[in-house]
């Protein structure tokens, strides 16, 4: 159990902990408790068969989802920031593990940073599809763009989002949607996003106590809330491997609890994907269930979290 934080609108209620993590000398898979797909077909532009995919696999892809037009404008946003040397200075920028390579840039959904994918994030598009799925308003919870520059990209091993979120962030319950917009061709070879079918069913309850300040280190390289090889192996035997791949402008929508991790890419292909964290509004954040200090705002979005009011700035980029 955990009480709410005293600015939080839960703050009178004790929230129990479904999903204990990071607390057992032994790993343990734990069964989901809360719905995957929240909403019907007639509120939303996702069909039912699009749904019920996402229902039993726990990801979409929509292969073409942007124009060649509107990915042009996103990457020439995406070199803008990339080449901001006072922005690669800030802590939402994230270096390789070894190297000074771009690893990560994080919260490009506010508008100091990027007014384009601030709009982006909340297109019509975007969160008029998280908006079906949890059958509510949405706010974005974390952003972020996943860089893996040829030859010098690292992996990202196979995790849990919601592990983390949950864990570390105060996430009570798994009413949370990612969406990754492939800026870049995501080839079999450049390390794309792979994600383990009907994993999103099941909880991996994860061993070892989360140190304070954790993700200075975690979002270089993840040591704590990574599935043992027993667990995965069981999972993967059971639902096999899927790679996200596709040509610029394919979007992908995972589940909050989607096993999903990438190889390092060592080809000459960059490979760049934009992700936006959509939360539902009565998902409220509490405090970290791992009784650390919160993670900061830039990583997982406690006080800066208006309702997302969906636009159309696709349209405009698409003339």
């Amino acid at each position: 159990m955990i009480q709410a934080s005293p600015k939080d609108p839960l703050a009178n209620q004790v929230i129990e902990d479904l999903y204990p993590s990071r607390i057992n000398e032994t790993p343990v898979v734990l069964p989901r408790h809360d719905p995957i797909v929240y909403g019907q077909a007639s509120d939303g532009p996702l069909s039912p068969q699009q749904l019920d995919e996402f229902q039993q696999n726990g990801f979409l892809i929509l292969p073409a989802m942007l124009s060649p037009a509107q990915v042009q404008a996103c990457h020439a946003e995406l070199d803008r920031l990339r080449k901001n040397q006072d922005l690669q200075h800030r802590p939402e920028a994230i270096v390789e593990p070894e190297g000074a390579e771009l690893r990560s840039l994080f919260a490009p959904h506010r508008s100091e940073i990027s007014p384009l994918f601030a709009r982006v994030a909340a297109d019509r598009q975007f969160a008029g599809i998280a908006q079906q799925i949890l059958d509510s308003e949405v706010h974005i919870h974390q952003s972020r763009v996943n860089l893996k520059p040829g030859f010098a990209g690292k992996e990202f091993y196979w995790h849990s989002d919601f592990e983390t979120w949950h864990v570390e962030d105060g996430m009570p319950r798994m009413r949370a949607v990612s969406c990754s917009i492939l800026l870049t061709d995501n080839f079999e070879f450049n390390g794309p996003l792979m994600l383990v079918p009907g994993s999103h069913r099941r909880y991996i309850s994860c061993v070892g106590q989360t140190p304070e300040n954790h993700y200075k280190q975690s979002l270089r390289r993840q040591q704590f809330g990574v599935p043992d090889n027993a667990s995965l192996t069981e999972m993967i035997r059971q639902g096999g491997i899927v790679s996200a791949t596709g040509a610029l402008g394919t979007v992908v929508f995972f589940d909050c609890n989607t096993l999903h991790g990438s190889n390092g890419n060592i080809t000459p292909f960059p490979r760049s994907n934009l992700f936006f964290v959509y939360n539902s509004v009565h998902n409220h954040i509490v405090e970290p269930f791992c009784g650390c200090t919160p993670r900061p705002e830039f990583v997982a979005s406690r006080k800066r979290c208006p309702v997302l009011q969906p636009c159309s700035v696709l349209e405009e980029l698409a003339g």
